[in-house]
């Protein structure tokens, strides 16, 4: 009887592999590994997941759930797991305690009307004659900004020069972090006073203005904050059944680490 053990490796690469007796051929271990090529250990997941699979199927067969011989799919899995990992729907005070510990999480995006002038980075160019032209284009906008929109037609490196450098409404996500403090990290509106850098070059930056998010109420959150509570008591639950039939389960070949996460991989 196999039992959790912190460090998860398989008891040789090439021990036979069985789960109640029922053998796991090498044939199969190698059509599964390819599918866990991004693991750090192919062969330990694919051996690891046939085992699970294992179980699984002895278990469906056991309630009744798959006749002996048939190849065990997606849809039995849900049907033994609703089965076994039965969990209560969160409870309306279950919800809004969750909302009230993370209210932060729940408010509409802030947003920012800006236009910019890009002098990009490309191959070839100096990084100081680059910076000197933005920095020389900063400083006749800073003598005549009325200028900005002619500017952006005649100087930037973005399709957003076509329309004077405006554009439009941005949320936090939509552009680099870099450019994203400069809209809506600083106090500071209008033509910033110096440049923004980022991997695309650099730029001078409008900001016209600054829309801060609201805290939305909890009716408009509470459907999503039962899903994510229902989802995470599911999978705790599917976690400490795989774990159990591990421990109950008579496994050669393999020493599965029974930590978290692991067994649902």
């Amino acid at each position: 009887m196999t039992t959790p053990h912190p460090s998860g490796n398989t008891k040789a690469s090439s021990a036979a592999l069985s789960v109640n007796g029922i053998v796991i051929d090498a044939q199969a271990i190698t059509q599964e590994t390819p599918v866990h090529a991004s693991e750090t250990n192919p062969g330990l997941a694919a051996r690891r997941a046939l085992v699970v699979r294992e179980l699984l199927t002895q278990q469906a067969r056991a309630k009744g759930l798959l006749a002996d011989g048939a190849a065990l799919d997606d849809n039995t899995i849900d049907q033994l797991l609703d089965l076994e990992c039965a969990t209560p729907e969160p409870t309306d005070e279950e919800c809004q305690r969750y909302f009230k510990a993370n209210a932060m999480k729940f408010r509409s995006p802030d947003l920012a009307f800006a236009s910019h002038i890009l002098f990009a980075l490309t191959e070839g160019v100096s990084l100081a004659q680059l910076r000197a032209r933005a920095e020389q284009a900063l400083n006749d906008l800073r003598e005549h900004p009325e200028q900005f929109g002619e500017m952006a037609r005649t100087l930037s490196n973005c399709p957003s020069g076509q329309v004077g450098g405006n554009l439009g409404q941005l949320t936090r996500g939509e552009a680099v972090p870099e450019f994203e403090t400069a809209l809506f990290d600083s106090p500071l509106k209008g033509l910033l006073p110096d440049l923004v850098k980022t991997r695309y070059g650099f730029h001078i930056v409008l900001v016209e203005r600054r829309i801060k998010g609201k805290p939305l109420p909890y009716e408009a959150a509470r459907a999503g904050i039962q899903r994510f509570l229902g989802e995470y008591v599911r999978q705790k639950a599917i976690q400490q059944y795989l774990t159990l039939l591990v421990s109950s389960a008579e496994i050669e070949g393999i020493t599965l680490e029974a930590r978290p996460g692991l067994l649902l991989q």
